[in-house]
């Protein structure tokens, strides 16, 4: 397997249907972490301040995934669940018909910042 080299080449290699997708929660995470890092980690985009990955997208063969730091989930469930998502300790699922809240994907982005730099 060759590994990926940047998002871009992340997203170009995604199934075409998730590709719009990915596309928007990348502008909506550089929007909400103007100050981090783009890197790919654990064959993931993902965006890192200080050492730390505070979020990160990826694409499945069904769904795709936003991960977060564990504390950024957890304070937010009850906005994550009332939109109809699930979560699990650091992540969140979705398919292309049905996207995360704009709003919501930058409040975890920036909620998982403010706990890397805690």
């Amino acid at each position: 397997m060759t590994a990926i080299a940047d998002h871009d080449a992340y997203i170009a290699a995604a199934a075409e249907p998730f590709r719009p997708s990915l596309t928007h929660l990348r502008t909506l995470l550089r929007a909400a972490l103007p100050e981090a890092e783009e890197v790919v980690a654990y064959d993931m985009p993902g965006f890192r301040i200080d050492g730390t990955i505070v979020a990160g997208y990826a694409a499945f063969t069904r769904q795709c995934g936003l991960y977060l730091l564990p504390g950024a989930i957890s304070r937010h469930s009850e906005e994550i669940a009332a939109a109809g998502f699930k979560a699990t300790k650091t992540g969140i699922t979705f398919t292309p018909r049905s996207r995360i809240p704009d709003e919501l994907v930058q409040q975890l982005a920036r909620a998982s910042r403010d706990d890397a730099r805690a």
